[in-house]
């Protein structure tokens, strides 16, 4: 890589350091007192970018300061921290870490709909301040004869629709369109949906395109009985639509690893006994928070070496090198 200058926007994990350190020069913005003057005076010499949510959004106003990046390399599958539209204008290559997370994501997913229908953080609380002791912890829901419905069914709907199939449940989905090779059944609307469905599992990119796409009228047509699971971006639920169902018992309950103002969650759901809330950990082990490191790292490895980015997203407008 003829020791390139790649600016990296905020802490990544040290495999995503250590290789770029060994094939670039890596500039640590995050370390920088004055990043405004930083990047005034380094910046026409930065061709990559390694970045994450830990930065906040890439948009004009800094590739205005980087007038010659050519490749933004981002960690995580969603990439909303990056304005790609605002990139690919610029002729600017954005890439994600697609496929190597999707397994934990759909594991966790899976153990999160369990842990809200059968209340297991409950139980576990119930059982250390030793209630056990007075009375038997309450009886829960069930997964049992549910209907589950995925709105999104990309790569990680699909590894979370093969898990469920292992539970004997009914499945379906919505998407932007009906996929031909899919047997589950199809609802054009999100809505149309939750009226078929007990359950909803939102794993759909975040945006604009899908802000708020969980609103009041989707809670309430998903029922008193219902229960929402979001393991997508917080922005995709109207958040306080959702405190408001769950408090007026609209739904039944709600599994969350994500939400609208991160890490701020909103003291009303904290309160609330009958959720479940994780800190945004979908994907947070080890194992695959290092595939993704190594993913970031190995896009902008590839782009410098003229073999192309790896997995370039959507609004990129690659033609080959």
């Amino acid at each position: 890589m003829s020791r390139t200058d790649i600016l990296m926007t905020a802490p990544m994990m040290p495999i995503v350091i250590d290789t770029l350190e060994k094939a670039c020069t890596l500039h640590r913005l995050w370390e920088q007192p004055d990043q405004e003057a930083f990047l005034k005076e380094v910046g026409p010499r930065i061709r990559g970018v390694a970045t994450s949510t830990l930065y906040g959004r890439l948009e004009a106003s800094l590739f205005d300061n980087l007038p010659n990046v050519e490749i933004v390399s981002s960690f995580g599958v969603g990439y909303d921290n990056v304005d790609a539209a605002e990139a690919a204008r610029r002729g600017i290559v954005v890439t994600n870490t697609p496929g190597v997370l999707d397994d934990e994501v759909a594991d966790l997913t899976l153990g999160l709909l369990l842990a809200t229908l059968r209340k297991i953080p409950q139980a576990d609380r119930y059982l250390r301040e030793g209630k056990w002791l007075k009375a038997s912890f309450p009886l829960s829901t069930t997964l049992r004869e549910r209907k589950v419905g995925i709105v999104g069914l990309g790569r990680i709907g699909k590894a979370i629709a093969r898990r469920l199939a292992g539970f004997d449940v009914g499945i379906a989905y919505h998407g932007r369109t009906k996929q031909d090779d899919v047997a589950y059944a199809y609802h054009p609307t999100v809505i149309g949906l939750a009226e078929a469905c007990d359950v909803l599992i939102v794993i759909t990119p975040g945006g604009a395109a899908t802000r708020h796409l969980i609103d009041a009228d989707v809670l309430k047509a998903l029922g008193p009985n219902g229960v929402l699971i979001n393991v997508a971006r917080g922005t995709v639920v109207d958040e306080q639509a959702l405190i408001e169902a769950l408090r007026s018992g609209t739904i039944l309950s709600a599994g969350l690893d994500v939400y609208e103002d991160e890490p701020r969650v909103p003291q009303e759901l904290i309160d609330m006994e009958h959720v479940v809330l994780l800190p945004h950990i979908a994907s947070a082990s080890v194992h695959t928070r290092n595939a993704m490191g190594k993913l970031v790292a190995d896009n902008l490895i590839a782009w410098f070496e003229g073999k192309g980015p790896l997995t370039p997203v959507p609004e990129t407008p690659y033609k080959g090198r």
